[in-house]
């Protein structure tokens, strides 16, 4: 009988990924981000409360393999109630519900649930499961949060977009300058193909967009742009090695396949986390209207 060859091994070269399949998943849903900013913001929310969700599930799924078992139900639930609920308080009535006592009173709710629904599971393994539910309640819902209270603000389309647009800059000129000219490592116990050559990239693409988007759609002066862009592009940074330390803690490559190219939406979600809060507390004190 006649052995059947083996189906080849994609190369996907210094890149580390399918660059095609990245791109056109990329542009897609860019493509839906910005309609959705400029024709009906609630769809934007609505993407954001489900990306959350399916990252509260992907971490839930990876730290069940190491024997921790969050409250995923009361999570999912109460990420898409902190994620709606600050955007409609904030849009429909500030003064009776703001966005403050709406996303605290979601996270509190949020909290008190997981707590309450590993109870009939037993003392033994409490905290530890616990732990894991409250680990990411703060790591995804809470830091996601930020996005839809940009949104509610004045002007909130054009924050989205320059917080989101830094970040994805951010990305790019990481992976151009790392691709072309990355020698020298930046951390190569937690992330070996991120090098100081990338960040360089990364600083010049972010701080550029952030001074675009100051002077041409927020109307803010210039230095406001190198501020959120320098600011967005460090803890851009901080998050995709703080997720590669969850990973490499875990023992997995990627969260899961969801977005091909990409792997699984925290693989994706990571920068923007951590950035969401930075973006929103720069654009509150320095940009009319926060």
């Amino acid at each position: 009988m006649t052995d059947i060859p083996a189906p080849p091994v994609r190369d996907h070269g210094r890149a580390g990924r399918d660059l095609p399949a990245a791109i056109s998943v990329g542009v897609g849903l860019g493509a839906f981000i910005i309609a959705s900013l400029v024709y009906f913001k609630p769809a934007f929310v609505v993407l954001v409360a489900a990306a959350l969700a399916l990252g509260s599930v992907e971490i839930y799924q990876a730290l069940l393999k190491q024997g921790l078992r969050a409250a995923i139900v009361p999570i999912v639930v109460g990420t898409l109630a902190i994620a709606t609920g600050s955007y409609l308080a904030g849009r429909q009535n500030p003064v009776v519900f703001s966005t403050t006592s709406v996303l605290l009173a979601s996270l509190a709710l949020t909290v008190l649930a997981a707590l309450v629904w590993r109870m009939p599971g037993g003392s033994t393994g409490f905290v530890k499961d616990s732990s894991a539910s409250l680990f990411i309640i703060a790591y995804v819902p809470l830091l996601g949060s930020f996005a839809p209270l940009m949104l509610a603000e004045t002007n909130g389309g054009a924050r989205i977009v320059t917080f989101m647009l830094i970040v994805v800059m951010n990305d790019v000129g990481g992976y151009v300058a790392g691709v072309l000219f990355g020698r020298h490592p930046m951390a190569p116990s937690i992330s070996p193909k991120k090098s100081w050559e990338g960040f360089v990239g990364s600083l010049v693409f972010g701080t550029a967009a952030g001074v675009c988007m100051a002077t041409l759609g927020l109307r803010v002066p210039f230095w406001v742009g190198i501020i959120l862009g320098v600011a967005l592009v460090a803890v851009a940074t901080c998050g995709d090695l703080i997720e590669s330390m969850i990973k490499r803690d875990l023992g997995i490559k990627d969260m899961s396949s969801f977005l091909p190219g990409h792997g699984g939406v925290m693989d994706r979600l990571d920068s923007l986390l951590i950035a969401a809060p930075v973006a929103w507390l720069i654009m509150y004190l320095l940009v009319p209207g926060g």
